[in-house]
């Protein structure tokens, strides 16, 4: 790779994705603005220069939904995609897609499900759902890692905070992979498809459980958002379906996909860099540094759209207003320049959690501390529990799903005695 131009590599290609850092690399030192001449896509790949697009909002801004409309290169949505969607809700931008002061409002609200103390509050039950989802498999000695384990810890945690049966777990996550799907810059017209039918299905789902929560109000995260009030904000109401189905379903999303990914990766890592298991076992005091140093080295949000709002410069080079920039966290979280020798994993790497694998700025993930807590919570019942962890045979390199924003683990198959 590094002997063809830059121009020559297709960012987008899922073979790509698979490695992309020596690409990041390249571009950090030839080229930390760059226009992509396939798509036009400005990425940005520095730390420093994420830093500072994440600080100019009203620059730099989050309303890029309509701008990607059509797939991460535009156009025009399919005819029966569109279709597909009409039979659901319109969209509407609330957080993740939202530029202040519509951000601020909705924020403040999903902000409320995930506060410290509540949080924190958690421990013992989320040290209850990890007992409870190691003892379904502990007997076999082996297991697949990912979905008997790692995509269920945060799917059941943010099932119950919700107030969903967990019964219909196994919906929520055929829904969620739906919308990494519709996210992920790569899908196949088939798949796209399918993940609107997978969307549209959520919504008429989630729709009858708000209105029951809006005639019988349960203390958890859709009862509070369905009786907020707004008026505090100069807008006396209630949400509507739509504003509603939109904060679902990214606290659906960002409550469990990015923290099973991460449970996923930091057991590979333990399992296959020299002495790590060792020395988590042996101090397990070292575990916050190794969260994050999880979090920076998989970088679970690898790329995050922005809109360029008016014309500007950045590092040197001119943007306009109009532009679609691609910021690249996975590359931030490897700069050389911010975190030394940053391709070798260190759990006690000094400024590991100056990561971007949550974002920064205003659109931090809400949910970053309860993903913090799972995994903190989870990593030291795991190693307690499975004595001598090891890949099982045939396991070998983690491979990744194609996805251009999300860095997601496809599987992984471990072994231990039983």
């Amino acid at each position: 790779m590094s002997q063809q131009p830059l121009s020559a590599i297709d960012f987008f290609d899922p073979i790509f994705l698979q490695d992309p850092y020596p690409a990041y690399s390249r571009l950090r030192v030839e080229a930390p603005v760059y226009r992509d001449p396939r798509t036009n896509i400005v990425f940005i790949s520095t730390h420093e220069l994420i830093n500072e697009v994440n600080r100019q909002p009203a620059v730099f801004s989050n309303s890029f939904a309509e701008a990607l409309r059509g797939g991460a290169g535009g156009g025009e949505m399919d005819p029966e995609e569109l279709a597909i969607v009409s039979q659901g809700l319109p969209p509407v931008n609330t957080m993740l897609t939202a530029d202040p002061p519509v951000h601020t409002r909705y924020r403040k609200l999903g902000a409320k499900a995930f506060t410290f103390k509540r949080v924190e509050q958690m421990g013992a039950y989320i040290a209850q759902v990890t007992d409870s989802l190691i003892d379904g498999f502990a007997a076999d000695g082996r297991c697949e890692f990912k979905t008997q384990f790692a995509d269920l810890l945060p799917m059941t945690v943010i099932a119950d905070a919700l107030g969903v049966p967990r019964a219909d777990m196994p919906s929520f996550k055929r829904w969620s992979d739906g919308f990494i799907t519709q996210l992920s810059g790569v899908a196949t017209r088939d798949e796209r498809l399918d993940a609107a039918r997978r969307i549209v299905e959520f919504q008429h789902y989630f729709v009858d459980m708000i209105e029951e929560k809006r005639v019988r109000p349960t203390d958890d995260i859709i009862s509070d958002l369905v009786h907020a009030d707004l008026s505090e904000e100069g807008d006396p109401r209630k949400m509507t379906h739509a504003e509603l189905i939109s904060m679902l379903q990214q606290i659906l999303v960002a409550g469990n996909e990015t923290t099973a990914h991460s449970i996923t990766a930091g057991m590979y890592y333990l399992l296959t860099k020299p002495g790590l298991l060792d020395d988590l076992i042996a101090d397990p005091e070292m575990t916050p540094g190794f969260i994050e140093e999880t979090l920076r080295y998989l970088a679970p949000v690898n790329n995050m759209w922005r809109l360029v709002k008016q014309d500007t410069q950045l590092g040197g080079h001119s943007l306009k207003a109009g532009e679609i920039l691609l910021v690249r966290y996975g590359s931030a979280n490897r700069d050389e320049a911010h975190f030394p020798d940053a391709d070798r994993f260190d759990p006690r790497r000094e400024n590991a959690r100056e990561h971007l694998s949550f974002g920064a700025g205003i659109h931090t993930c809400i949910g970053a501390m309860l993903a913090r807590k799972e995994m903190v919570t989870a990593f030291p019942i795991l190693l307690r529990r499975l004595k001598h962890p090891r890949l099982q045979a045939g396991q070998g390199e983690m491979r990744y799903s194609p996805n251009v924003l999300l860095r997601g683990v496809l599987s992984l198959d471990i072994a231990f005695d039983a």
